[in-house]
């Protein structure tokens, strides 16, 4: 079975929809499952070098205080999945280029869910800027992904374009927020559903 996610490492809302997809997968132990991490730019304008989290929220939301509500829903929502938000520690918001990048090289060698998970855990638990390449190479050899490789990676404007590309065509679909998931080129869900509608999304693709 088919299942595409369009997502972006810096939506809090994708970490959450993933955990729940990969807790639900997990059920249909004798269905096989071809997950594809489709990316997707929150910020596709984003300077290469990210903005301050501050300025961020200004822009974005007026100020720092219109956005808390949205922010509490979210942490609250991870802790049902027992991930841990430290949105404090964040200083930079990031563009995050690279890190889809690095996704798709580990989704090439078999380890895309593992990669993908680090990059999570380093923005929202630690406040580390995934949009430094070190930060990244550093998440890439901790799965054991070579790091000489990583930089390569990370020089090709082709993988630029395709991430660009990726953006373009959702759009085109009309998919302006993430977590977005296509099963099977059949069935559509947006944002980060209850695990109870992911099964039933599955089903119904059975």
């Amino acid at each position: 079975m088919k299942i595409k996610v369009f997502a972006d490492t810096i939506c809090g809302w994708c970490y959450i929809g993933h955990t729940r997809l990969a807790k639900v997968l997990k059920k249909f132990e004798n269905i096989s499952f071809d997950y594809e991490h489709v990316p997707f730019q929150l910020n596709p304008d984003m300077p290469k070098e990210g903005i301050k989290r501050l300025d961020y929220l200004k822009n974005k939301f007026g100020s720092k205080e219109a956005a808390q509500p949205m922010y509490d829903s979210m942490v609250q929502e991870a802790l049902k999945e027992k991930l841990q938000f430290n949105l404090k520690k964040i200083e930079i918001t990031p563009n995050t280029n690279f890190s889809h990048i690095l996704i798709k090289l580990a989704f090439s060698k078999c380890i895309g869910h593992e990669v993908l998970i680090k990059i999570f855990e380093a923005y929202f638990s630690k406040g580390k800027n995934i949009g430094d390449k070190n930060v990244l190479v550093e998440i890439g050899k901790s799965c054991n992904i070579n790091e000489k490789e990583i930089y390569e990676a990370f020089l090709l404007k082709k993988e630029i374009n395709e991430i660009n590309k990726s953006d373009i065509v959702a759009r085109s679909m009309g998919i302006n927020g993430v977590p977005f998931f296509e099963i099977n080129n059949k069935t559509y869900i947006s944002g980060a559903q209850s695990s109870t509608n992911l099964i039933e999304a599955i089903k119904v693709n059975l």
